[in-house]
């Protein structure tokens, strides 16, 4: 019953909504603002040293996915926000677990570039 009473948006709208969100977290989280610079370095980056289809594959699953972690850790801080103002240990807890979960995927983000990147450089350089 209480899925009949939701608001059922076209299609067209949900993407608008989806764009609007990225909008704004590029234009005022400064994360976000520095995952994206970061990836356009690692896109050239991929083009100057011809990484291979399976190696874009893993840059754009770690840009993907890392842009979109900061992405719900901005929502979850701010949902967090919008129900406390004063100091809460459960309210710290949720922002430092999503926090942590930024943090887990951008190593792992790392990692890859590292893989992918570090044996090209090093040849690049001898």
């Amino acid at each position: 019953m209480a899925a009949d009473k939701q608001r059922k948006h076209p299609l067209a709208s949900s993407f608008k909504f989806g764009f609007e969100g990225i909008a704004a977290a590029a234009a005022k989280e400064r994360n976000v603002q520095i995952h994206l610079a970061i990836s356009v370095i690692v896109i050239l980056s991929g083009f100057i040293f011809s990484i291979n289809k399976y190696e874009w594959i893993a840059i754009i699953l770690s840009i993907g996915g890392m842009v979109s972690m900061e992405m719900i850790n901005t929502a979850i801080e701010r949902t967090v926000d919008m129900y406390t103002k004063e100091y809460h240990p459960l309210a710290k807890q949720a922002k430092d677990i999503a926090a942590g979960a930024v943090l887990v995927f951008a190593i792992a983000s790392v990692m890859i570039g590292i893989i992918i990147f570090l044996p090209r450089i090093f040849a690049w350089f001898s």
